[in-house]
C-alpha cells in the first residue's frame, strides 16, 4: 500500500467515525455515511493528484469542524450561556447512578 492510500484511508476512517459520533448512524441519517464513501469511490479514479490532494484536504477540513462545532456546543452547555440544561444534567444524573448500578426514579409530569 502506497503513503497516499494509507493517508486517504485514514482519513476515510476519521471522517466515518466523527460522523458516526456528531451526526448518527440511524436509518434517516445514513445518507451522509452513503455520500462519504461514494465520494472516496470517487476520488480511486482521479489521475490528477492536485485534485486528490484537495480533496483529502476538504475531507480533513470537515472532519475537524464536526469535532469542533460539537465541541463548541458541549462548552457553551458547560458555561450555561442562556441554555436550559434540565435535559443536559438528568443524563448527567443517570450516568453518574447508572455507573454505581442505580436508576433514578421517573418524575411524575401531570
Amino acid at each position: 500500500m502506497s503513503l497516499k492510500t494509507m493517508q486517504a484511508s485514514n482519513v476515510y476512517r476519521q471522517l466515518l467515525k466523527v460522523v458516526e459520533k456528531h451526526i448518527g448512524k440511524s436509518g434517516s441519517k445514513g445518507h451522509f455515511r452513503d455520500f462519504i464513501t461514494q465520494e472516496f469511490r470517487k476520488n480511486d479514479k482521479l489521475s490528477n493528484p492536485c485534485e486528490v490532494e484537495r480533496k483529502m484536504k476538504l475531507a480533513r477540513n470537515y472532519t475537524f469542524l464536526l469535532n469542533s462545532v460539537h465541541h463548541h456546543k458541549d462548552l457553551l452547555f458547560s458555561y450555561n450561556i442562556a441554555v436550559d440544561r434540565s435535559d443536559e444534567m438528568k443524563k448527567v444524573l443517570n450516568k453518574s447512578a447508572a455507573s454505581v448500578g442505580l436508576r433514578l426514579p421517573e418524575v411524575y409530569q401531570p
